[in-house]
C-alpha cells in the first residue's frame, strides 16, 4: 500500500526549509550573556561555555570590557565566565536553570527555548555520533 501525503504531514527536507527560514528572523540578544555549545566526546558530553556581554542602543552584543560589538564571524578571544556540561539536554538546563550554586545566566524565555533545542540537537548528535554544529 503507498502511503501519500496529506496536507499535515510535511516531509524532512520541508521541516529542515522551516527550521532554516526561522533561523533567519530577528532575535533580541540576552543581555545575560550567550553560549558556545559544543561536544566534548572523550567525556560524553554536551558542553556550554556562558560568556557575557552588554547590548548596545544598537542592539548589538557587546564585549562587556571594550563596549566593542561581538563578531557574528570568526574568532574571538575571550575569557568565559562558566563551563556547564551534562550528558543530556535535561542534564544540561538543570545546571543552568536550576542551579542553586550561582544566578542563571539567561534573562530572555526565547534565548532558553532556544538552549533547549540546541542541546537536544547536541545531545543526539552525542548519542549517534554524528557532527554537531550549533545554530
Amino acid at each position: 500500500m503507498v502511503q501519500t501525503s496529506t496536507p499535515h504531514q510535511l516531509s524532512s527536507d520541508a521541516l529542515t526549509d522551516l527550521d532554516n527560514r526561522l533561523s533567519q528572523r530577528f532575535i533580541e540578544l540576552d543581555p545575560g550573556g550567550y553560549f558556545l555549545i559544543y561536544l566534548d566526546r572523550q567525556n560524553c558530553v554536551i558542553c556550554a561555555k556562558h560568556f557575557t556581554n552588554v547590548i548596545n542602543d544598537k542592539g548589538l552584543a557587546c564585549d562587556p570590557e571594550t563596549g566593542k560589538p561581538l563578531p557574528c564571524e570568526g574568532s574571538v578571544q575571550r575569557q568565559h565566565s562558566y563551563v556547564y556540561t551534562g550528558r543530556t539536554a535535561k542534564e544540561l538546563c538543570i545546571a543552568i536553570f536550576e542551579s542553586s550554586d550561582r544566578p542563571c545566566p539567561v534573562t530572555m524565555m526565547d534565548h532558553a527555548a532556544y538552549l533547549g533545542r540546541e542541546f537536544v540537537r547536541a545531545e543526539s548528535a552525542l548519542l549517534y555520533d554524528q557532527e554537531y554544529v550549533q545554530d
